[in-house]
């Protein structure tokens, strides 16, 4: 079964009681990697709390970068902190919920109440399934579910609860549903799949730097259709039509806490194909997970180190001057910084690390441009060079006013591509997962950086389609026709 670890913030918050496990202060889960090398490890995040580039947060981020098997984890988390999350694959959850309440006469003269959940076992015993379902839904620890009466009973809400919180009467309850959880086997929740052939593309038309221009998005359509598929494109107001098509194409800058990852999620939830998957938007949003993960496997990148926040690292020996300093779910060159010296650095991470517990101090190596390579399913689709923008030091320079000023580009065939820029590229990838990746990479020396990977690249026509042309369209539908058969397949 391996080792179990246990993550807390306060060492006070194991009480006398709780089982013999190996308990870890969470800051030095996240700053002694090397220590925590083993894979074959169990880890329960019972940080006192969960937000969004918290310590918690991290400890599940990074804990799946090591490919421990962690609960919650960052998936999980981010689902919790969503309000509109709870209704989005639980219609026979909801009717289980109306049979238990109504079966039960404790609960006939309640208007709303409140119960506890830990590792998927309930202190009510009558409400056991509901539990056992919810916890399947949203693998966390500990949690707390209210129920309230309106026409029907309803989950109120579904909220994490702090380990300090455990009640000194609650401890044989949380030792004996520990127990039970630690002798069970480790699995991931399966999801129903469906199929037929309609494709939806999610896009917004106001947004300002779209990942696909409405010339591309017009070539997806016209590709889909030629391969005997329809393909709509669809916007924000069309979330509840999302389980009428059976493959979902996200062609709208992704981000955690946006619809964009509930699109993701609720097309996840319904069995579709689905291209940015939510385990990837996860991992690709946060460059603190991404520059673990690359490291953990070795794959090339400048000098990296993260910083914790209230650390005075010696950034001039660590990574050198200039530095990069990066929030981790920065993009489009915005919330990413240039220290030329000491004190720029001090003044930029005190600014920094208001927003998040962790910030990223990298090595600056300059080059005329970046490669960008493209990749689906581990199969290079287009690679293209993009070009400082002029006098600057970043493909994009963000003025005063909103000003934007881009570099220029060149589509490169793929043959003519350095080996290593390639090679590193697909390294990259392939330790998120198979979906549609854009790869940044540095060239110097004959050696290849990774910069960050990428889950909503941009296919713009004219730019990424440079040498593919309507090959590159066709190429993505056909992928997106291919899981769609394999999924029939299997059910």
């Amino acid at each position: 079964m391996g080792t179990h670890l246990v993550l807390v913030e306060n060492l006070k918050d194991w009480q006398p009681g709780f089982p013999e496990l190996t308990v870890v202060l969470a800051k030095d889960y996240l700053s002694r990697p090397d220590d925590f090398k083993s894979r074959d490890m169990r880890v329960i995040n019972l940080c006192r709390g969960y937000k969004y580039l918290s310590s918690g947060y991290y400890c599940s981020l990074l804990g799946e970068a090591r490919r421990h098997r962690v609960i919650p984890s960052a998936q999980t988390i981010t689902d919790l902190s969503s309000k509109a999350i709870y209704n989005l694959n639980v219609e026979d959850l909801d009717d289980l919920v109306q049979r238990v309440l109504k079966r039960h006469s404790k609960y006939k003269f309640q208007e709303s109440f409140s119960t506890n959940i830990f590792f998927g076992q309930c202190e009510e015993p009558e409400l056991q399934e509901i539990a056992r379902q919810l916890f399947e839904l949203f693998a966390a620890p500990l949690l707390r579910v209210e129920f309230k009466r309106q026409q029907s009973w309803q989950i109120a809400s579904l909220k994490p609860v702090s380990l300090n919180n455990v009640k000194p009467e609650q401890v044989e309850f949380f030792t004996r549903s520990l127990n039970s959880y630690l002798s069970s086997r480790w699995r991931k929740r399966r999801t129903r799949t469906q199929a037929r052939y309609d494709f939806a593309i999610l896009h917004n038309p106001e947004e300002k730097l779209p990942p696909s221009n409405m010339g591309a998005l017009r070539r997806f359509i016209e590709a889909g259709k030629k391969l005997g598929v329809e393909v709509e494109l669809i916007t924000r107001k069309d979330y509840n039509r999302l389980a009428e098509y059976d493959a979902l194409f996200i062609r709208e800058t992704t981000a955690i806490d946006h619809y964009t990852y509930r699109f993701s999620k609720k097309a996840e939830a319904e069995g579709m194909v689905v291209i940015d998957d939510t385990n990837s938007i996860v991992k690709c949003c946060n460059k603190v997970y991404l520059a673990e993960i690359l490291a953990l496997n070795k794959v090339p990148t400048p000098r990296t180190v993260v910083l914790n926040k209230g650390q005075n690292e010696n950034l001039g020996v660590l990574v050198g001057y200039p530095a990069v300093l990066k929030i981790p779910d920065s993009a489009f060159s915005k919330g990413v910084f240039k220290a030329e010296n000491e004190q720029e650095a001090k003044e930029i991470t005190d600014r920094l690390f208001k927003d998040s517990d962790l910030i990223l101090a990298q090595e600056f190596l300059y080059t005329d441009f970046d490669w960008r390579i493209g990749i689906l399913n581990n199969q290079v689709m287009f690679a293209c060079k993009y070009f400082m923008s002029p006098e600057h030091w970043q493909i994009m320079q963000h003025g005063a006013g909103g000003v934007l000023k881009e570099g220029k580009f060149s589509s490169v065939p793929i043959e003519d591509v350095p080996a290593p820029v390639l090679d590193a590229a697909k390294a990259a990838a392939k330790l998120i997962g198979n979906g549609l990746y854009g790869v940044d990479v540095k060239e110097r020396g004959g050696k290849a950086f990774v910069m960050e990977v990428n889950d909503n690249p941009n296919i713009e026509s004219g730019v990424e389609d440079g040498l593919l042309g309507w090959g590159l369209y066709y190429r993505i539908m056909e992928e997106f026709i291919r899981r769609v058969e394999e999924l029939r397949r299997r059910n």
